[in-house]
């Protein structure tokens, strides 16, 4: 006979499951929208903060559809090892890009500051983008920590945690493109790429090496 007590509490978790599925969805769609605008817009306007932003927001596009993947998994009802394992290698995976992404920014930065290319110009499209990513992301990013935390995931929390670099992400490179703008400080957006290297090396050395959020949350089983 099933205990009508933990039939509850696998009906609940079915549905905080799918709750945690539809965040990732939501994040990789937002990020690929996203990654695709400031790319684009980065290379009209010459801005390396802003093509930098929108790389990083593909590398997030990764990480969100991995774990909904393992989620997807878990909604089959299907044995989450398999998901864990190409979750370990995607994180690898998403760490080395990041950290590739931190020496072009690093060269390319330190190129324009030098006089080597183009001066960076105003982006109207790049200050909207960000603006809008500087409201959206951290909302986001809570409610997967939430999630993460009534699930017991650490796949998810350490999801949630990078939309809300993202969002740090969004306000330095905002800072850049505003002060060019307004201000004609063209060195402000390589200044502003500079910023985003130490974050975006953190992340991409706790990815490489495959590092768990740390966060203590109860196990759950396959995450």
């Amino acid at each position: 006979m099933v205990n009508p007590a933990a039939g509850s509490r696998m009906l609940d978790r079915e549905l905080l499951v799918r709750r945690g599925f539809i965040l990732c969805v939501l994040t990789v769609i937002w990020n690929i929208a996203e990654g695709m605008i400031a790319v684009t817009a980065g290379i009209s306007a010459d801005s390396i903060a802003l093509f930098g932003f929108g790389v990083d927001s593909f590398v997030e596009t990764a990480s969100a559809a991995v774990v909904g993947w393992r989620f997807s998994y878990e909604m089959k009802g299907r044995s989450p090892e398999e998901a864990k394992k190409a979750e370990r290698w995607a994180a690898r995976i998403a760490g080395s890009l990041l950290l590739l992404l931190a020496l072009y920014i690093l060269l390319d930065a330190v190129r324009v500051l030098l006089g080597y290319g183009d001066q960076p110009g105003p982006s109207i499209v790049g200050i909207i983008l960000t603006s809008v990513s500087l409201a959206l992301m951290p909302l986001l990013g809570w409610a997967k920590l939430r999630a993460a935390r009534q699930i017991g995931s650490r796949a998810l929390r350490a999801d949630g945690y990078e939309s809300i670099s993202c969002a740090w992400l969004s306000l330095a490179v905002l800072g850049g493109l505003i002060m060019n703008a307004k201000l004609g400080w063209w060195w402000a957006d390589p200044a502003a790429a500079l910023a985003l290297i130490p974050l975006i090396v953190r992340e991409g050395l706790e990815g490489l090496r495959g590092e768990e959020c740390g966060c203590g949350c109860a196990h759950e089983n396959g995450s």
